[in-house]
């Protein structure tokens, strides 16, 4: 399956769910690198609710992001902006 299709079916998803705007949480696992964290986080509103976790071993750091979002699409491009992050996994 491509981005485009999984894009599609999160739209489903999220218009069957309805009531916009609303909270939504973002949750990714990125090296744990200062510069990378910083550019994941710069890309959310100082409103935005951001937690750090780190791994076990201190490779990695999961970053959850709660923000109140306008409508499915605003998700989905929030997603996209993220795309070219190196090693950003996102869930």
């Amino acid at each position: 399956m491509n981005n485009e299709e999984q894009f599609s079916k999160l739209r489903e998803t999220l218009n069957k769910e309805g009531n916009w705007p609303k909270l939504y949480m973002f949750k990714f696992i990125i090296p744990a690198e200062n510069k990378q964290i910083a550019l994941v986080e710069s890309k959310f509103s100082d409103e935005a609710v951001i937690t750090q976790k780190q791994s076990f071993n201190g490779k990695y750091i999961s970053i959850t992001i709660k923000e109140v979002m306008l409508d499915a699409d605003s998700i989905i491009a929030k997603y996209k902006e993220m795309d070219g992050i190196e090693g950003l996994m996102a869930f």
